[in-house]
This record gives structure tokens, C-alpha cells and sequence, in this order.
């Protein structure tokens, strides 16, 4: 009996329970604004974060990262749902998630991590761009244009032109708009230590929704259903019968690849957040895929692994994967107890997060990291994958960033691509000869062989020092550079030191050099 109660309310409660309090209040403003962002109606986000916190949350492979609808596929599920209708989701969800489940069967998990973080952060930058350009218009309690240059266009004559619209009351909206944004930044600034863990962007809604209530304003509101479990739909036959299709083939593949890379992207930031368990990346893509399978079968949103709300996880305390189960069924007892409060929330209010939320995506500063620390060919992918993502499509920026990468990298790779030979060097450490596990690195290291490397140091025994030798390392790529860096960090803060030998020509000991120093030395 005693063992049963264990596994049900874990030695960790005492921190898990106040951490899902936490990340409920973050996720619901943001699920409800995705959904809206991408076109379909609020309840369909919050869906996918019941789904993603009490199932991906039990079986993710990453314990303190949170899963729900993410701000990275609003633009793109707005524009298929716009184009093919929001019955043909459910069946492409189904679809991706199945390539998801198998890509974690055949344990590919961690080549989704070789994808260069210029590309994904370029894809990011773009998509925060388009975020924002569109919830501009929101807003004015205008609908949004179709694609991010035509929303480009059309700010002007919405900001110019909506007090003498006759349609609502464009002008409230935009306080209701501006007072959310204004609040949810101001928290951040002011907040006392006693409230830290209110976030900011509840703030901004409570905010808005008090101005639009108190101020009696005609704005428009969140749709809920009477009965919150009618938005739960299977597809129907006729919407199965689409995959088939082409174009239904293609956002299929399109949303497990993006998906998978920010999920798996986010679980990696997220180790870094906390000393616990690593990501165990082929569990965790496999739970992302069983998560995106529900989400269409029962009307929701794809689903990612996203970063605010697991580091807001982290953050608060949380010390397993209890506190993001947690905080699923918090959104669950929500929705089934006290729906009609979502019925009074401005949709500005929730367009205003969305801006910030946007804005943060672009991340102009890590533009100026990628280039001070890599050079211009780097952060000229993360501009080229930015321009083609507003300027065309996201596949089509993904696919540019991942081709000049390539460009960027095959000339090294042909000259010799990595080699890793372990075994043991002598080293004097207190004043006595020790032997200690070295890792000799030879050759090119690219992105396109950054599994067989991560899988190398993480073979390294765990609280010892370790060697890496570099002499005949000729190039290191800013993906694995990244990765070692991580891996080294780890390390210290476990009281283990990276030591490198050689390594100048690639410049692997002066990106190691902070990390190393900062390792505690026997």
C-alpha cells in the first residue's frame, strides 16, 4: 500500500505542485493564443495542452520539459487551415505523429539535433516576424491577411484608418491590445520576489480583460462552446479519404520534421537549465508522436516540446515529470468547471502576448552572437532562413537554411570527415600520475556527423576528467561546437573539467576556454 501511495504522490510533490501551478498560468493564455494565431477556435490549444501535459507529460523522454501548442507552427497551420479547411488537420496531425512515433522507433532522434541552430533559430526569427505582423491587425479586431507580406502592407492604412471604421470598436481593441502588452512587460520589470512566480503574461491578460470589462468596451471576445467536450471531433471518413493528397502528404512530413527539431531543440535547452536526468531524445520524439496522434484524433493543435513553459517548469522548482502532468489536469478541471470565464477575454488581449511572444522569437541578439562567435557565413543562414521564411513559406526557409549549411560545411567534410579514437592519457593531477579518459578527435566536425560525436562524449564515465585531443582536428562547424560546449558545462557542473589539447586551428580550445576555466580543478 505504502509503495502503491510512492508512485502516485512522489517524494517531490512538496516541489511539483506549486511548479504545475506555475506553468498552468503560463500555458493558458499562451494555448488559447496560439490557437487563436493559428486560426482556430481557443479550446482546440487548450486541448493540446491537456494532451500534452497528462500524456506527453507520462511518457516524454525529456522529464521537466513541457509540451503544448507552439507559437513556431501558428503560421503555418494558419495557412493550411485557411487553405484546406480545419477538418483536413486532425487526419495530417494523425499522419505526423506516426512519422514521429517511427523516427523514434528507428532511433533517428538525434540526427534531428544535427540540424544547424542557425537554421532553427533563423526559422524561429521568421515565424516571430510573421507572428507579430499578423496579431498586429488582431490588434484592431481585424482578421489577419494571408500571407506575412500582405499583413507587411496593410499595417499602415489598419493603424491609420480603424477609428473611422465602422466595424466594432477597433479603438478599444488596440488599448485593450496596448494595456496587455504594457502590463505583461511592466510585471516582468516591477514584479515583488513574493509574487515571482505570477507570470507576466497572465498579468498582460487580466490586464487587458479588466480594461475592456470596466470600460464597458464592444470588442471581441473568445468563442467557447456551451459544452467544452463538443470540441472534442474525430475526423470523418471523408477526411482521411484527403491524405492521399499531395498537399496533405507534404504538411505531414513538413509538421513532424519542424515539430521534432524544436521539440528535441528545446528538450536540449532545457538539460542545460537543470543538473536531473538528460533527455532521452528517441523517447522523447516517440512521446511527441503519440501526443500529435491524439491531438488529431480528438481536434487540437500539432504539438511541440516549447521552451517558455519549460523553463517557467524549471524555474519554479519542479523536480519530475509530475509537475507537467500536473499542470495538464489543472487545464482540464478548467475547462470542465469554469469555461464561460474564458468567454470574457478580448481577443486583442491575447494578440497583445502574441507580439511580445512574437518579438522574443526574432531574437535580433542572437543574430550578433552567431556572428561574433562563428563569423558571417553563420549568421548570414540565419538572415537567408529568416528572409525566405517571411518572403515565402516556412518549408521553403527551412530548405534554404539546410542547403547553404550544407554549402557551408561539404568542403571541410571532403577534406577528411571526423575520426574519434578513444582511450587514456597521463596526466598530473595533486601531484600524482593519473590516467584519464581522452577522446582523440581527428579530421572535419560537421553537423552531419554530430550523432556519432555526442554519442562518443556521452560514453565519457560521468564525475572524471576527461581529454579531449585535438591536434588533427581541422574544422569543428558551429552545430557541434555548440553541442561540446553544452556537453563541457555539463561536466563542470559536476565538478568534472573538459581538459583540450590542441585544438587552436579548429578553435575548439578558445570556444572551450570559459568552460574549462570555470570546471573545478583537483
Amino acid at each position: 500500500m505504502r509503495a502503491s501511495l510512492a508512485r502516485l504522490m512522489p517524494s517531490t510533490l512538496g516541489r511539483d505542485l506549486p511548479a504545475s501551478f506555475v506553468v498552468f498560468l503560463v500555458a493558458m493564455p499562451l494555448c488559447m493564443g496560439i490557437a487563436m494565431a493559428s486560426g482556430v477556435p481557443a479550446e482546440r490549444g487548450l486541448i493540446t495542452g491537456v494532451i500534452g501535459g497528462i500524456v506527453v507529460g507520462f511518457l516524454a523522454g525529456s522529464p521537466l520539459q513541457v509540451s503544448g501548442p507552439a507559437a513556431g507552427l501558428a503560421v503555418i497551420v494558419f495557412e493550411f487551415v485557411r487553405e484546406h479547411g480545419i477538418d483536413a488537420l486532425g487526419p495530417v496531425l494523425v499522419a505526423a505523429g506516426a512519422i514521429q512515433l517511427l523516427a523514434g522507433a528507428l532511433r533517428i532522434g538525434g540526427w534531428f539535433r544535427a540540424i544547424s541552430p542557425a537554421v532553427v533559430h533563423g526559422m524561429l526569427a521568421g515565424i516571430g516576424i510573421l507572428i507579430v505582423l499578423a496579431q498586429l491587425h488582431v490588434l484592431t479586431d481585424a482578421l489577419p491577411k494571408a500571407n506575412g507580406l500582405d499583413n507587411l502592407i496593410a499595417i499602415p492604412a489598419a493603424f491609420f484608418n480603424f477609428v473611422s471604421s465602422p466595424e466594432g470598436n477597433r479603438p478599444g481593441a488596440v488599448i485593450v491590445g496596448l494595456a496587455t502588452i504594457v502590463a505583461m512587460l511592466g510585471w516582468e520589470k516591477i514584479r515583488p520576489a513574493k509574487l515571482k512566480l505570477l507570470p507576466g503574461a497572465l498579468m498582460g491578460v487580466l490586464a487587458g480583460t479588466l480594461v475592456a470589462v470596466v470600460g464597458s468596451m464592444d470588442v471581441k471576445r473568445v468563442e467557447v462552446p456551451e459544452n467544452i467536450l463538443s470540441a472534442v471531433t474525430l475526423p470523418g471518413a471523408g477526411d482521411w479519404s484527403r491524405l492521399a493528397e499531395p498537399a496533405m502528404i507534404l504538411m505531414a512530413v513538413t509538421l513532424a520534421v519542424i515539430a521534432s527539431a524544436e521539440s528535441l531543440l528545446s528538450a536540449a535547452a532545457v538539460d542545460r537549465m537543470h543538473d536531473g536526468p538528460r533527455t532521452q531524445y528517441n523517447r522523447e520524439l516517440g512521446a511527441q508522436g503519440i501526443g500529435n496522434i491524439l491531438c488529431g484524433l480528438a481536434g487540437g493543435l500539432p504539438m511541440t516540446g516549447v521552451i517558455v513553459r519549460s523553463s517557467a517548469n524549471v524555474q519554479a522548482g519542479a523536480a519530475s515529470r509530475a509537475s507537467t502532468i500536473l499542470h495538464g489536469s489543472w487545464i482540464l478541471a478548467f475547462l470542465l468547471i469554469l469555461p464561460m470565464v474564458l468567454k470574457i477575454v478580448p481577443t486583442a488581449s491575447l494578440a497583445g502576448i502574441l507580439v511580445v511572444t512574437g518579438w522574443r522569437l526574432v531574437s535580433p541578439a542572437h543574430a550578433f552572437h552567431l556572428h561574433e562567435r562563428y563569423g558571417l557565413p553563420t549568421a548570414a543562414i540565419w538572415l537567408a532562413t529568416l528572409v525566405m521564411v517571411v518572403a515565402t513559406d516556412l518549408l521553403t526557409g527551412v530548405l534554404t537554411g539546410l542547403g547553404l549549411s550544407l554549402l557551408q560545411v561539404i568542403p571541410h567534410y571532403l577534406r577528411g570527415p571526423l575520426k574519434i579514437e578513444g582511450g587514456a592519457a597521463q596526466t598530473v593531477r595533486g601531484g600524482a600520475v593519473q590516467a584519464v579518459p581522452e577522446l582523440r578527435l581527428s579530421g572535419s566536425a560537421t553537423f552531419l556527423q554530430l550523432p556519432h560525436l555526442n554519442e562518443a562524449l556521452e560514453r565519457t564515465p560521468e564525475g572524471t576528467p576527461v581529454r579531449l585531443a585535438a591536434d588533427g582536428l581541422r574544422h569543428v562547424d558551429h552545430t557541434c561546437l555548440e553541442m561540446i560546449r553544452e556537453w563541457a558545462a555539463r561536466r563542470a557542473k559536476t565538478g568534472a573539467c573538459v581538459e583540450v589539447v590542441g585544438g587552436g586551428a579548429s578553435g575548439l580550445n578558445h570556444s572551450l576556454a570559459m568552460v574549462a576555466h570555470a570546471a573545478p580543478k583537483d
